[in-house]
């Protein structure tokens, strides 16, 4: 049986100890070396060509982005599997554009570590469930905070926001949309309680996200 050659890559060696412990279970298995950061990472898959890299993110000197990087252009044979607490999506891309072939959680339970060891060993990819949910939501553009709070504005304070973003005065709101200047402070005043902002300029911040929603409120109500 040709066994999985693994390279454990952290900067904590108590964890190091624990994934030996656990990964010496398995007969398919067989941990080659350990690193506590990238350069020893990177020097250890030039000499040791291990099948798997299992490889943290913060560390001390070269982190696990860098290194992955690195590894994927230049060792290919070499997969990278990220091993890490950190779940949010400013991770997980990042390491999968640099070549990471698989993600999973230190939260994960043994069997879910093992399974994504042999998936990779194959040749495949593997996310662990949470993960691959941040992925996806990134892809299909899950609705954040910031566009829920958007879809909540009425359509006049939203025509309110379009001419805030055009720089205008409470004044010329109130003559462009026909208000009295009392009741474009009002939509002024929940809009700043809606959006949670402090200033102008914070409503300014929302506004130019949604910029050309808001100019095609303008384009309808003038029509």
């Amino acid at each position: 049986m040709k066994k999985i050659k693994l390279l454990i890559v952290d900067d904590h060696a108590i964890l190091r100890e624990g994934l030996r412990a656990l990964l010496s279970y398995f007969e398919d298995i067989e941990i080659v070396g350990e690193a506590a950061n990238g350069e020893e990472a990177i020097e250890l898959v030039k000499s040791l060509q291990p099948d798997i890299v299992l490889m943290d993110i913060i560390m001390p000197g070269m982190n696990g982005f860098e290194a992955t990087r690195i590894i994927h252009e230049q060792f290919p044979q070499s997969r990278v599997l990220v091993l890490t607490q950190h779940e949010e999506w400013q991770y997980v891309m990042p390491l999968l554009k640099a070549g990471a072939a698989g993600f999973i959680l230190k939260k994960a339970v043994g069997a879910d570590l093992i399974s994504a060891i042999r998936t990779i060993a194959k040749g495949e990819s593997f996310l662990y469930p949470p993960v691959a949910k941040t992925v996806l939501d990134q892809i299909q553009g899950s609705p954040t905070a910031s566009d829920k709070q958007h879809k909540e504005l009425t359509f006049r304070e939203r025509e309110v926001l379009a001419h805030i973003l055009r720089g205008e005065t409470n004044r010329q709101i109130a003559y462009a949309l026909g208000l009295s200047i009392k009741t474009v402070e009002w939509h002024r005043s929940n809009l700043m309680e809606k959006l949670g902002a402090r200033s102008l300029a914070d409503l300014v911040k929302f506004a130019l996200k949604y910029e050309q929603e808001l100019w095609l409120n303008l384009n309808f109500h003038s029509e």
